[in-house]
């Protein structure tokens, strides 16, 4: 990138999973509204459910996720009691004809959960939801947690794809995070799956973690890709104590700076590209016959909250404490307090504590900004077809954009696009898209 250029990359920035963000969220959208959403979804459509564990039997000092710990089993089932329940109240919001197209067990630690548990969870939503004969199942998975019943048990279920946290594999690095796990037991999961017919594997790969090097990022490479997997996600580590608490428990003075995880970055980008992985959107990989590289090549891939997919269902629900909904209409996030998530669904209230309803302006800019964050553009000619001339102000602004910063966005073919070496930063340059950016105190995580 020219070093002329003024624009200023924003050293932290979004993640871009929604848009309008979480932090602009609020309490005017609950049961009432939801419902209401929920039964305008159209008749035998196609909707995705991800269901949220909020369990993990040891913390994980890097996770951002909505999670409790427990070393015993009560919590755990006491709370799929609950949410037994909440699935009850969803499957009576929808029209009875809609089909479940997807399903994503996260967490958390999905897999913390005993063989029977997981199994009466899954017949659960079956007993409730029509699912479509392609129905995709897919499973976050701590191989930490896993012995030969709980591989049968997700074999069993139907799963189609296993995503499987590595982090980094160097002893230091795990010591640092709280998160000790080998390679020989990472292999032997994967091993485990594909023998039981679970052939698709995804791997989740962090830069930026306390002790990091660009040896230790490239080794941890090496190592995942010897698994073969199918899919590679490598994310940047969210440091965020001010939101996650026992993040204060990592050393920050352990923690390599900006420069040093762009290098981290880069060198682990390469690598993965070398073996032959299509880079997919920001962060994550593909085997070129994999179906998100399909989606990416044919512009279909999506951003939800489980990040990038190829999941083309319109309506996503979120089931479980903290768990976000996305719908045409907006977004819905459930409360996080366990405790007033129980007592809402005993109640028979659907337990949203929080969402936005878009506007028109927030539909043209939510597009605009997951065409970036998924193909690094967008066509000037599908917004003007999808939006009419709602489409005129952010497409005046790409073009504002291009003629003060063309090291940045450039007018190509009909569409604005990111220059190639601006395209680590695309966080930042959605940000310019982002109309609600700085209002309010959020803060947010480094862009790279």
């Amino acid at each position: 990138m020219s070093a002329q250029t003024a624009f200023k990359f924003a050293d932290t920035a979004p993640r871009y999973t929604s848009y309008p963000t979480a932090p602009h969220f609020h309490e005017g959208v609950g049961d009432e509204t939801v419902r209401r959403w929920m039964a305008a979804v159209k008749d035998g459509e196609a909707v995705s459910l991800y269901i949220h564990i909020p369990f993990c039997d040891r913390l994980c000092w890097f996770c951002a996720c909505h999670t409790r710990h427990t070393l015993r089993y009560e919590p755990v089932a006491a709370y799929l009691g609950a949410l037994y329940r909440e699935i009850a109240l969803v499957a009576e919001a929808l029209p009875e004809t809609v089909q479940v197209g997807a399903v994503h067990l996260g967490g958390g630690s999905p897999t913390l959960l005993t063989p029977d548990d997981l199994q009466r969870l899954i017949d659960t939503l079956r007993a409730n939801f029509r699912f479509t004969a392609n129905v995709s199942v897919s499973v976050e998975i701590d191989p930490t947690d896993m012995d030969e019943a709980r591989l049968d048990a997700i074999a069993a279920v139907g799963t189609t794809r296993a995503s499987l946290g590595v982090q980094d594999f160097r002893i230091e690095v795990q010591k640092a995070i709280n998160r000790e796990q080998s390679f020989e037991d990472t292999r032997a999961v994967v091993d485990g799956l594909r023998a039981r017919g679970v052939s698709a594997i995804n791997l989740d790969l962090v830069y930026g973690l306390p002790h990091q090097s660009v040896d230790s990022i490239a080794d941890t490479v090496a190592l995942s890709l010897s698994l073969k997997p199918d899919r590679v996600a490598l994310f940047g580590y969210a440091h965020v104590p001010w939101f996650k608490k026992h993040q204060k428990l990592i050393d920050e003075a352990a923690l390599p700076g900006r420069e040093a995880r762009m290098a981290q970055s880069a060198r682990a980008a390469a690598l993965i590209r070398e073996a032959g992985y299509e880079a997919i959107g920001l962060d994550h990989f593909a085997l070129p016959g994999d179906s998100l590289a399909l989606a990416a090549r044919r512009g279909a891939l999506r951003r939800n909250f489980q990040g990038y997919t190829d999941d083309g269902c319109e309506t996503l629900i979120g089931l479980g404490p903290s768990s976000v909904s996305g719908m045409r209409e907006g977004y819905a996030q459930n409360t996080t307090a366990m405790g007033d998530y129980r007592r809402a669904v005993e109640a028979g209230t659907l337990p949203v504590m929080r969402g936005f309803e878009l506007s028109g302006e927030d539909r043209v800019r939510a597009w605009v900004i997951e065409r970036l964050m998924c193909d690094f553009g967008f066509s000037v000619d599908e917004a003007s077809v999808r939006f009419g001339t709602a489409a005129g102000a952010v497409v005046d602004e790409a073009r504002t954009m291009c003629a003060r910063f063309p090291d940045v966005l450039v007018r190509q073919d009909g569409s604005f696009m990111v220059q190639p070496d601006a395209r680590a930063h695309v966080r930042s340059v959605a940000a310019e898209f982002d109309s609600y950016l700085g209002r309010g105190t959020a803060r947010h995580s480094l862009a790279v």
